[in-house]
């Protein structure tokens, strides 16, 4: 990273963890922290687990537990407060339906996704059925292959995050991708 880059990162990590020490401690679940990434992947962490950002190389999240968790500055896109607001994440309807997305890892292929009310879900290529719950604001879809995607609302738009097997939601995704519902119906 050059020296222009080094020094907004470390500036900005510095902002971040001043207006983190001035916060007030929050209660469980009254606000995140996300790191965005530049492939566009997120990481949310509980703003009232977080103890400390640590701005060694790799910078750090250090939580109350103890445990910590490396974050390699080159890969931030950005670092974004959320405050926790219910109202404002889509319900579980807002998912019910027709889903055009794209396979990713270097497939500009497009194929649908479907999720239906009673938590099934089914796509037009590979494994074809799967289920699908409503998790934070999003609907996580496991697949019988051993896959599995999330479809989050990002801004005005949606991504579909895929997983291959082997791999959790909180891990690095395989592939992000553009999600767009074809059969949108008001809330």
């Amino acid at each position: 990273m050059g020296n222009v880059h080094k020094a907004v990162y470390v500036v900005g990590v510095l902002a971040l963890a001043a207006v983190m020490a001035q916060a007030r401690p929050a209660a469980e679940g009254k606000g995140s922290i996300v790191v965005v990434f530049k492939d566009g992947h997120q990481e949310r962490f509980d703003r009232s687990a977080v103890s400390r950002i640590d701005l060694d190389s790799p910078a750090k999240i250090v939580f109350k537990d103890g445990h910590q968790q490396k974050i390699d500055g080159d890969d931030v896109a950005r670092i974004d407060f959320e405050a926790a607001q219910l109202a404002t994440l889509p319900g579980r309807a807002h998912f019910i339906g027709r889903w055009e997305v794209r396979e990713g890892g270097g497939s500009n292929n497009k194929f649908y996704i479907t999720l239906e009310s009673d938590g099934q879900a089914r796509k037009s290529i590979g494994a074809s059925h799967g289920t699908w719950v409503l998790v934070d604001g999003e609907a996580r879809v496991s697949w019988d292959d051993g896959w599995h995607d999330a479809i989050r609302k990002v801004g005005n738009k949606h991504e579909k995050i895929a997983y291959e097997p082997g791999k959790k939601f909180d891990d690095k995704p395989s592939n992000v991708t553009e999600a767009v519902n074809t059969e949108p119906r008001p809330i």
